[in-house]
């Protein structure tokens, strides 16, 4: 969650979801949670003052996300991607960032935003893409966590299966549509209470179309927006909700180097970055993850996928 302090931080995405609602819907940004969640602080394990009971405690079936098929009790569940284990009242757990004591690690993720109703918008040359980012991050040999709305999995199928089957990926869940789970987060149209696990389903499934064969069980809220309800809906995916704790400031951003700059001085040990693979929204991106990789580097940080930095949250390393 980004804390009051940080509205400086979070300017340059609120006028980013501003500006996209005008034209379809919001739906290229990212909400810097200015606003906090409506649930209970306990439900929010950033870094988790206890160790969180085993991630295995909670991979029944039904918590499998669509994505991935069931398996049997006999199976060894150390090999499935880590999770933390359900808050209070089996709500989704919500993990920010890593134990700061666990090391030099940072993850940097990247939101491939597009809204179920933007396909005019590409069709007439809008890009929702950014290959230049990935092929820097791959140049550069940085492991990465997308985040990826199923809409964009479906206008770009060939760029989400090549993601899915790099081992320098992971692919995790941004919702299908991009629209909000809540109500008043700038502007993005929301989905109903009723149907806000379907729309992650339906994600999944869009992943599972485009040849993307194991998308992880993390979930990104569109624009960072939850509140206890938005938590219970989502729970029977057994999905962790991921949130971050350093706002890039790329959002339609025209100085990378600030955006560098914001990055380098929000950065601490376990963070995890939000930024975006967006062309027509983030074009400053690629630019700025140039200079913000070697740098970090310099100070000693390691860059991990998020699934990393949530193994050692829940203590599976």
């Amino acid at each position: 969650m980004i804390l009051p302090v940080r509205r400086r931080q979070a300017t340059a995405l609120c006028v980013l979801t501003a500006a996209l609602a005008a034209l379809a819907g919001c739906g290229t940004s990212e909400r810097p949670v200015a606003a906090r969640p409506a649930a209970p602080a306990s439900t929010a394990v950033s870094t988790p003052t206890t160790a969180p009971a085993s991630p295995h405690a909670s991979a029944s079936p039904s918590a499998n996300p669509p994505s991935a098929p069931a398996t049997s009790a006999a199976t060894d569940t150390s090999s499935r991607p880590p999770t933390l284990a359900p808050g209070p009242a089996g709500l989704t757990p919500v993990f920010r960032n890593a134990p700061r004591a666990a090391g030099k690690t940072v993850a940097l993720t990247f939101d491939a935003d597009m809204t179920a109703d933007q396909g005019a918008r590409a069709a007439a040359g809008e890009h929702f893409d950014n290959p230049g980012l990935i092929a820097a991050l791959r140049e550069l040999k940085v492991p990465s966590t997308v985040f990826m709305t199923g809409r964009w999995a479906e206008e770009y199928p060939d760029q989400a299966r090549s993601l899915g089957r790099d081992p320098r990926f992971e692919i995790a869940n941004h919702s299908y549509s991009h629209y909000a789970f809540t109500g008043d987060c700038y502007g993005l149209p929301t989905v109903p209470e009723e149907r806000m696990r379907a729309d992650v389903e339906r994600a999944y499934t869009a992943f599972r179309k485009a040849g993307v064969p194991n998308a992880m069980p993390y979930f990104r809220f569109p624009g960072g927006c939850y509140d206890s309800r938005a938590l219970r809906a989502v729970s029977g995916t057994g999905v962790t909700a991921v949130q971050w704790d350093v706002v890039s400031g790329d959002a339609f951003a025209t100085d990378a180097d600030a955006v560098a700059r914001q990055v380098l001085d929000g950065v601490r040990p376990g963070s995890v970055v939000v930024m975006h693979c967006t062309r027509s929204a983030a074009p400053t991106t690629e630019q700025a993850v140039r200079a913000v990789v070697p740098e970090l580097r310099r100070r000693g940080y390691r860059f991990v996928k998020v699934s990393e930095l949530i193994a050692t949250a829940s203590g599976r390393r």
